[in-house]
């Protein structure tokens, strides 16, 4: 698998190591149910058949992390962006 990474161009997924669901969001710790929505968030994963958006670390080439576009039926892989671009607003340091 070869992942397009866009600071250091196509590399080999070797290079990288895979973080896991870019789509979920965490939880509130404030909200009533937290303990149960942080339960679900930490041990509950669904297995998506078919395009997923996962995090992925370019460990051994720039060290950004990246958000790939990757069909896990297939392993093809049809973008990669980086994560940096996906902070909302508010959560910027």
């Amino acid at each position: 698998m070869r992942i397009p990474c866009p600071y250091c161009g196509e590399r080999d997924a070797h290079e990288f190591a895979y973080l896991g669901d870019a789509t979920l969001t965490r939880p509130d710790p404030a909200a009533a149910d937290a303990a149960e929505r942080f339960h679900d968030y930490v041990y509950l994963r669904d297995n998506p058949a078919g395009a997923h958006e996962e995090w992925w670390y370019h460990a051994n080439g720039c060290r950004q992390w990246l958000r790939v576009a990757r069909d896990t039926r297939t392993h093809a892989i049809s973008g990669a962006e980086p994560a940096r671009r996906n902070v909302p607003a508010g959560d910027a340091a």
